[in-house]
């Protein structure tokens, strides 16, 4: 779960880091009265989950009210980055004499986190790393230790920090770290850490929370919106309401498996085979013929899939059910796609004579399968 910058700065503010005075608008006349109560130059930001929006234009400058007004209104319905914006954060203009980064990220090769910080802040950190990653200090930190006081003074030093500001730098880099674990955050930075004459101040601000940890988190939903959080195509929403574990793809062959890891073996079998899965779709264990029904329906009015393969490892889930529902889904819809069958286990025989009766050829193998799908729509 990706926040929004002015979602993740309400978390900053929870945790005491320091952040501009500003407030979300979603009309140009909101805009312009925030920037009346901020009675300053403002920054207008287009509210995206994607990064550099700065480069395409989604972050512009006001003196007055009325030109945050106008900003505001550039902004609002304008597409960036293949994304529509439909907020804007309005917030002070800072006035900026140095840019630094802070950052705090899930390292899975040493299964801890690790600490970050460069003195070349407001450019992507990925951009730092492949340019001059000599300039990036890193710091696995122990779990069971935490980030030290003494360990984020030396990694604010080591990028150009001195007195003041290296004290305050690594108060704010110990908080971005006990945020990072109280969250279950994958990802938190401070992208730039802005200097300025009154002191630090965290310009931008980004927290990816584990989407397997939301559990832990509902507060967040409830306090800033499950559907602005989650960041889900139309698609995705829709599969939501209805109660599917779906996740939208860029191909055109739609998958449907029992289980995450049968149904992500089946992806990248179909790649193998030189195949584009157009989504993941995991009916889970046990499902019933209606549930396989709904996943069917859905694949099928998507205008994007023109084939579906359907990998079924029979345990608690009756194969006879799982023929039930896909022939329920076609005679439902009535739209006629290809459709390849793996289905194997609980009552087989029986499922494979549904189909059969029905015109849908049943495979064995799963590689058949996805060869066979794939040929369907000419690509071996």
């Amino acid at each position: 779960m990706r926040l929004l910058e002015w979602e993740a700065k309400e978390v900053f503010r929870d945790y005491g880091i320091p952040t501009p005075e500003g407030r979300i608008a979603s009309t140009p006349d909101e805009a312009r009265e925030v920037a009346e109560k901020i009675a300053q130059p403002v920054a207008v930001k287009a509210q995206i989950p994607v990064g550099g929006r700065g480069k395409a234009g989604g972050i512009l400058f006001a003196e007055t009210p009325e030109e945050a007004e106008e900003a505001a209104g550039r902004l609002l319905g304008s597409t960036i980055r293949d994304v529509e914006v439909r907020e804007v954060l309005v917030e002070e203009r800072l006035n900026i004499e140095r840019e630094l980064y802070l950052g705090v990220v899930v390292d899975r090769s040493s299964r801890a986190y690790t600490a970050l910080a460069t003195s070349e802040g407001g450019v992507e950190i990925e951009e730092v790393a492949a340019r001059t990653p000599e300039r990036i200090i890193r710091l696995t930190i122990d779990p069971l230790e935490g980030l030290r006081p003494h360990q984020a003074r030396w990694m604010v030093k080591q990028i150009g920090l001195e007195g003041r500001g290296m004290l305050t730098a690594a108060d704010i880099l110990v908080k971005l770290y006990r945020l990072a674990v109280e969250m279950d955050a994958e990802l938190t930075e401070i992208n730039p850490l802005a200097v300025t004459p009154e002191g630090l101040m965290a310009a931008d601000a980004r927290l990816n929370i584990d989407d397997n940890a939301l559990w832990r988190h509902r507060d967040l939903l409830e306090r800033f919106g499950e559907s602005e959080l989650l960041d889900l195509t139309e698609r995705e929403r829709e599969a939501k309401r209805l109660g599917l574990t779906y996740v939208e793809l860029d191909g055109d062959i739609g998958i449907i498996g029992n289980g995450a890891g049968l149904t992500m073996a089946t992806l990248d079998t179909v790649q193998l085979y030189g195949g584009k899965p157009a989504n993941f779709l995991d009916l889970g264990g046990g499902a019933p013929a209606e549930r396989v029904e709904m996943a069917v329906s859905f694949l099928l009015t998507d205008p994007r899939v023109r084939a579906i393969f359907i990998n079924i490892l029979g345990g608690i889930t009756r194969c006879d059910e799982v023929a039930r529902g896909v022939i329920a889904a076609r005679e439902k819809t009535g739209v006629e796609k290809p459709m390849v069958v793996r289905m194997i286990g609980t009552r087989e025989e029986e499922g494979r004579m549904l189909l059969e009766e029905a015109g849908i050829h049943c495979l064995d193998s799963m590689e058949e399968a996805a060869e066979r799908v794939v040929s369907l729509l000419g690509r071996r």
